[in-house]
């Protein structure tokens, strides 16, 4: 027998309507009572997530025990998981929603909950059991910053490099993800004695955190934000180092979650491609506009000052 749970208090103030339109839509499957009553315990999990992590997982525990076969519920149970140090539970929790919803969306945490446990050469093969094309650009840099982070537990600075030299380390945009990518990149030049580039990279970081936030707050005056200041050489495509690419199945071993359920559904693997410039912010540097036309240079200047102008006529015709 299970052991009973403590069952987390919802404030009075707390309405089923607070969640997410897509999650209530997953919780339709359930009673109109059941779904309200694990609404509640989700929302309150997404208001202690940051604050009171141990808090938001007794939420997620206590919706879990109702909705042990929705995903967003497992999910939710692995993601509070994970911030209280259960790896363990979150690699189970991540694998049941992985195959209830056929996303990949969430490989990143579990690459991390790997390294969490000490099994980095296992974070690697993880990593690699899916066609990174197939991923969002969120979760592919995610997850190249969880793989370049189980390169350094290996004593690989290099490789950990080349992890994240991807077509989203683009210096001239900032995205949402940039940040983080060009934070992490930084930080593993450092690492390999190269700090001056490192710094860069750091203070690039630092740039598109304050440009993307400038914009969210509208206080951005166009759609365009200089964040660089200087070239930061990035090395070509044919320089990189080559990682070293660990091959393997996909990590398929089926645990039980915290759950007694079975879960059968279809595991999907295909995902729509993200149109990732539609949230760029543009921020080529002042330097790389197109230059103006010499014509343009001796075009008449019709707001001259007369008297310059009487005076340079005057000298034409005593030259004359």
């Amino acid at each position: 027998m299970r052991p009973a749970q403590e069952v987390a208090h919802v404030p009075d103030d707390v309405e089923p309507r607070d969640l997410d339109k897509v999650a209530r839509g997953e919780l339709k499957t359930l009673s109109k009572e059941n779904a309200d009553w694990v609404a509640k315990h989700l929302v309150m999990a997404g208001r202690l997530i940051d604050e009171d992590p141990a808090e938001a997982h007794k939420h997620a525990l206590s919706a879990g025990r109702r909705a042990g076969r929705i995903s967003v519920v497992r999910e939710t149970i692995a993601i509070t998981a994970y911030q209280v140090g259960d790896y363990a539970l979150t690699l189970r929790e991540l694998r049941t929603y992985r195959r209830i919803s056929g996303r990949d969306d969430q490989l990143p945490l579990m690459v991390d909950s790997e390294r969490g446990l000490g099994r980095p050469e296992r974070a690697l093969e993880l990593g690699r059991s899916v066609d990174v094309s197939t991923l969002d650009p969120q979760v592919r840099v995610s997850l190249a910053i969880a793989m370049s982070g189980a390169r350094l537990d290996l004593g690989q600075p290099q490789a950990a490099l080349g992890e994240l030299e991807i077509p989203q380390l683009d210096r001239t945009k900032a995205f949402s993800y940039s940040p983080a990518l060009f934070a992490a990149y930084g930080t593993v030049l450092e690492d390999l004695g190269r700090p001056d580039e490192g710094e860069k990279w750091l203070e690039l970081a630092d740039r598109a955190e304050d440009a993307l936030a400038s914009l969210e707050h509208g206080g951005a005056d166009g759609e365009t934000v200089e964040i660089v200041e200087e070239e930061i050489e990035v090395p070509a495509a044919d320089e990189r180092p080559v990682g070293l690419d660990a091959e393997g199945g996909p990590d398929e071993v089926d645990e039980e979650g915290v759950f007694d359920e079975e879960v059968d559904a279809d595991v999907s693997t295909e995902t729509d491609d993200a149109d990732a410039d539609a949230d760029a912010v543009d921020v080529t540097p002042a330097d790389d506009d197109p230059e103006t036309p010499d014509d343009e240079d001796h075009q008449h200047d019709e707001t001259a000052d007369p008297e310059t102008t009487a005076q340079d006529d005057a000298a034409d015709e005593h030259r004359g």
